[in-house]
């Protein structure tokens, strides 16, 4: 019952959490919000993977909390896809290309320098 809980109140605070900051930056033009909330947890997710490697105390609760709930409310990946879609079928094939590729590589790339901040590889 105890990780269902944890990944319950971490996923909850992280919707939560992607809610306001996709109001107060998302535009009718671009979704900055989904964008940066991607990127963000994704490098959360970097640093607490990192985190766990480095000091080799791996904490079940920890990463049920942060990685499983928090980051998997957090991020929007979801959200992405159907952004994206609607893109497609409004034809707006450029913002969709530039959409796609920055999310995706940036969200490698944050999580490379969530790593790399821990000084950890895999």
């Amino acid at each position: 019952m105890k990780p269902f809980l944890l990944v319950f109140l971490g996923g909850g605070l992280g919707s939560a959490l992607r809610y306001f900051v996709q109001r107060l930056f998302n535009t009718s033009t671009w979704p900055f919000g989904t964008l940066l909330v991607n990127i963000l947890g994704c490098l959360i997710i970097g640093l607490v993977a990192g985190y766990l490697i480095k000091t080799e105390k791996y904490s079940t609760s920890l990463s049920l909390l942060i990685i499983s709930g928090f980051c998997g409310g957090f991020t929007t990946f979801s959200s992405f896809g159907l952004e994206g879609f609607k893109m497609l079928q409004a034809q707006a094939y450029w913002q969709f290309i530039g959409y796609f590729l920055i999310s995706i590589c940036l969200g490698y790339l944050a999580v490379g320098i969530g790593l790399y901040l821990m000084r950890v590889s895999y």
